[in-house]
């Protein structure tokens, strides 16, 4: 088998990218490691930037989107009990994020490309990639008990930080850099209706809570913890009682408690691996960088970046010439990188750091009260967090 474009992992990142090049006419084919129950039962994001909306709409694959994704024009940042909304839409000409679940998204791209004829193949094993810096590189794989392979131009790869595509690429070539939060997140769904339309974020002198949703009738709640918590340590009853507590008094009205169906724990981190191509290789989505859940960053930037691969590898094909594709890289990094900085700052001014003292709060509510008094530091945080307008 010969295909223009071999694509690794069918995450958001591949299927998005997966359906830019089918589109266009590009041949290719979608390999995933787990079945797609798996993948699309993935809790994971929720906030979709501005330009995430707009290219899963021009691609077709926005109708439930549209009618049941949660449209919030404004955000909410509380330190020690004052809330500070953030008129999103009112400082971006516009625009604003909206609240529909990673899970949903994946359903969608998945049915699509079944009615599209998008060819993905789930259950691939022991998938392993050769000549990456040669004239052409060959993906093999087994899939009941049969070995397959397929001849390609191209690789892209968007299976993640543990993927085969990170560990094909010789020692010495990839630089990761790195930072480890020394805390974690806390979450729980519950179908209750949310605190509030919009999301909260709050900063408390004992640690960060976030009030978020995932529908009018399902709420997603996180708390900052230990990076040694105990998710059995924490019945819901003393998830609530904290919860109200960092919210403050305003904000903690608006919660309606009941039984939680899930709960996780999730460290905090920040990856970026340079540079994102390798000969035929091309890395995307998680597979080049993490950023903390913070500002809600993590599936946006998998979007953007194959939006740029998918420009790049389809000005190959009508052009011919390699320019466009070296562009990739340095371009998708510089987006990266903004997005880690935006990350960094944000969970700096919520979280509480181990070893902080009174004149670190301090410094933090000195910031909270720049941003309630200066709409040209509300512009710039709402700038950020709904992303580039451009699509």
């Amino acid at each position: 088998m010969r295909v223009q474009v071999a694509i690794i992992g069918a995450g958001p990142a591949g299927m998005v990218l997966g359906h830019l090049l089918h589109r266009a006419g590009v041949d290719l084919i979608v390999l995933e490691q787990r079945s797609r129950a798996y993948v699309e039962g993935r809790v994971r994001a929720g906030v979709l930037e501005h330009g995430t909306v707009q290219t899963l709409r021009d691609l077709g694959v926005g109708e439930r989107l549209a009618a049941e994704g949660l449209v919030h024009d404004g955000v909410s940042l509380a330190c020690d009990g004052d809330v500070l909304r953030i008129d999103l839409a009112a400082l971006t000409g516009g625009r604003g994020v909206t609240v529909y679940g990673q899970q949903e998204v994946m359903r969608d791209v998945f049915d699509a490309a079944e009615a599209r004829g998008l060819p993905v193949i789930f259950g691939c094993e022991d998938v392993a990639l050769e000549g990456l810096d040669g004239a052409a590189a060959t993906v093999r794989w087994g899939q009941d008990g049969a070995a397959q392979s397929v001849v390609c131009d191209f690789v892209a790869g968007c299976d993640g930080q543990h993927g085969v595509s990170r560990a094909s690429v010789p020692p010495g070539v990839l630089v990761t850099h790195a930072r480890s939060y020394p805390f974690a997140w806390l979450g729980i769904l519950a179908d209750v209706p949310p605190a509030a339309p919009e999301l909260i974020y709050a900063s408390h002198e004992d640690g960060f809570a976030l009030a978020s949703m995932r529908s009018a009738t399902r709420s997603r709640y996180y708390l900052q913890c230990p990076l040694d918590t105990r998710i059995e340590d924490w019945p819901d009853g003393r998830f609530w009682d904290e919860l109200e507590r960092r919210l403050g008094p305003e904000a903690a009205a608006g919660v309606v408690r009941g039984p939680s169906f899930d709960k996780s724990l999730a460290p905090l981190r920040s990856t970026v691996t340079e540079p994102l191509r390798f000969g035929r290789l091309f890395l995307a989505g998680d597979a080049a960088h993490i950023v903390p859940p913070t500002g809600a960053k993590g599936m946006n930037l998998a979007v953007a970046d194959v939006r740029r691969l998918a420009e790049a590898l389809l000005a190959f094909y009508a052009e011919g010439g390699e320019g466009a594709l070296d562009a990739y890289g340095p371009a998708a990094l510089r987006r990266v990188w903004q997005a880690a900085r935006f990350s960094w700052w944000f969970t700096g001014l919520t979280h509480r750091f181990p070893g902080a003292d009174g004149f670190d709060r301090r410094l933090q509510r000195a910031e909270f009260d720049v941003l309630a008094g200066s709409r040209a530091a509300q512009m710039a945080f709402a700038e950020a967090y709904v992303g580039p307008a451009e699509v």
